[in-house]
């Protein structure tokens, strides 16, 4: 049968995604667009997340494939669906619906769980097809949310560039999906895998890898596929952003995960070279191009893009400590996005929103805890101990050394040093500049709470990080591949 109790179970998180979000169509049509009923939305797709994220506690740990075989649940996966769902729940938060960003309107929570969903169904997927249904059911509703702020040109401009390079990556993975099927007979993960062990990989096979590597490094803004993120990043309503800057990176590394360690697992030297390559460009462009920044938003981008280059770099060490490094590395990635942009979000000047670097200048007279949470968080992101940033990148650097990586650790210190410099000036003009304009001094509740729940995880991760090692490296004992824990 194709549900039974166990697909039910295995898949609760998406049955609620899917039914709220149906819900919220049918409430934001019939309710229109006033003040309630977008607050009523917005509730309404918060509990909906913390009913999703709820259930991952009762997901199997073991690994079990449903649906025909396009479906796959294990402990890795369940770990990164919590991670996507916290930052979906985040990013939901956010949104302050007494403030105009463009984003005041109840399809945009709409939008956000569809995407959502979309995230959620990529990290399960265990078929090309599956695989790719997830990551469009992802892409078309941020394409539109990037465009939502119909009063500015930028957001729509930021929106027609993401679906215009959206959709040559998905020519990409397409292309790839389509000869990684031809040489292996079938579209099912597993079968796949078989094949390439018993009958190795063609060269046919190891192009199609790289053109689905290649669609799928988009999705991470892993340079030289990175090109939309900086616009994006800043045309794009700044809560949209911030959904932008946490939760699909998640989505998207967890897939590259999957597909690297588990399909490609007997071909991991070729594809290695790949990541390697992506890592190496991302970590340089990101430290050197966020240099350059004046709009915050702007640097942010490439901040991303330097950090996915670190995770890459654990990614690139094809074994199970790697995994659990990467792993490590998003859950401190989460906390900190979502702790800097709840921060950005209350930048405003006489209501309006306001992203230049100049505009925190003096920022810690007028708000005092703002500035010492975005102080700790550019802490973080620079890796200085004992914060959450440090550890992340200790790991993913130690899994590449012991990997035998070591020059690829070596750049990734670095290009860290390097990007302490933009971090640090960030620091500077907060304390050490007077401030001339200065900013508005009323914050919603909702962005100092994600702000505190963010510090506190990223000041305090010195105690989490033992426990939260033991976990990421059991799940991640799901991958066949062999490597140093």
């Amino acid at each position: 049968m194709l549900f039974t109790q166990m697909t039910f179970q295995a898949a609760m998180p998406e049955y609620i995604l899917a039914v709220v979000a149906l819900g919220l169509v049918l409430m934001a049509a019939f309710t229109g667009e006033s003040l309630g009923s977008r607050r009523l939305v917005k509730m309404i797709a918060l509990v909906g997340y913390g009913f999703a994220f709820a259930t991952t506690f009762i997901l199997p740990s073991e690994s079990q494939v449903i649906f025909l075989g396009l479906f796959k649940i294990d402990g890795f996966l369940v770990y990164m669906k919590g991670l996507v769902l916290i930052g979906a729940f985040f990013a939901c938060w956010m949104v302050d619906e007494d403030w105009s960003d463009g984003v005041e309107k109840p399809e945009y929570q709409v939008l956000i769980m569809l995407a959502t969903l979309g995230m959620l169904l990529m990290i399960s997927a265990n078929d090309l097809i599956s695989l790719y249904m997830g990551l469009e059911l992802q892409s078309l509703p941020l394409y539109v949310i990037a465009a939502m702020n119909t009063r500015s040109l930028k957001s729509s401009e930021a929106g027609l560039k993401y679906f215009l390079l959206g959709a040559l990556s998905s020519g990409m993975l397409l292309y790839g999906a389509s000869l990684i099927y031809g040489f292996s007979g079938s579209t099912q993960f597993g079968e796949i895998a078989s094949s390439i062990a018993q009958n190795g990989a063609s060269s046919g096979m190891i192009i199609g890898v790289v053109f689905l590597l290649s669609g799928l490094a988009f999705k991470v803004s892993a340079a030289p596929f990175h090109m939309w993120t900086p616009d994006v990043y800043e045309g794009a309503p700044t809560p949209v952003t911030a959904l932008f800057a946490i939760a699909p990176k998640v989505a998207a590394i967890s897939l590259l995960l999957n597909v690297t360690h588990f399909v490609f697992a007997d071909i991991r030297l070729e594809w290695m070279q790949v990541i390697i390559a992506l890592s190496v460009a991302s970590m340089a462009v990101g430290a050197y191009g966020a240099i350059m920044q004046k709009d915050l938003k702007r640097m942010m981008a490439y901040s991303s893009i330097a950090h996915m280059g670190y995770a890459l770099a654990g990614l690139a060490a094809g074994t199970q400590q790697g995994a659990a490094g990467v792993m490590i590395y998003m859950t401190t990635y989460i906390f900190m996005g979502a702790g800097t942009f709840s921060i950005i979000l209350m930048m405003r000047r006489d209501g309006l929103p306001v992203q230049k670097l100049s505009d925190l200048a003096g920022f810690s007279s007028t708000h005092p805890y703002c500035a010492f949470g975005l102080m700790v968080f550019m802490f973080s992101m620079a890796g200085i101990p004992p914060l959450a940033g440090f550890f992340a990148k200790w790991y993913v650097f130690l899994a590449a050394v012991n990997a035998g990586l070591i020059p690829l650790a070596i750049l990734g210190v670095l290009t860290s040093v390097i990007g302490a410099f933009y971090y640090l000036r960030i620091i500077k003009l907060m304390y050490f500049e007077d401030v001339d304009q200065p900013l508005d001094t009323n914050a919603p509740k909702e962005n100092i709470i994600i702000l505190t729940a963010s510090l506190v995880v990223t000041g305090l991760f010195l105690f989490i990080i033992g426990p939260l090692r033991e976990w990421t490296y059991f799940a991640a004992t799901n991958f066949p591949i062999s490597g140093a824990l």
